[in-house]
């Protein structure tokens, strides 16, 4: 599973980085998601919650 982030749509809300810190997450002023991190349920379920579409799940 691949998860692609739009930087242009992103509204910096922050509930993937609250829903799965593991997997999204910010170091050295990039933004990094490690999809190693976590169930493929839990990851879908945080990528649906991203209120403005900026992330994606590709498969």
């Amino acid at each position: 599973m691949k998860v692609t982030w739009d930087e242009n749509v992103c509204i910096h809300a922050g509930k993937c980085v609250q829903g799965a810190p593991n997997v999204f997450k910010i170091e050295d002023g990039q933004f990094v998601i490690d999809t190693s991190a976590d169930s493929e349920d839990n990851i879908k379920s945080v990528v649906a919650q991203c209120p403005s579409g900026a992330l994606k799940v590709e498969e």
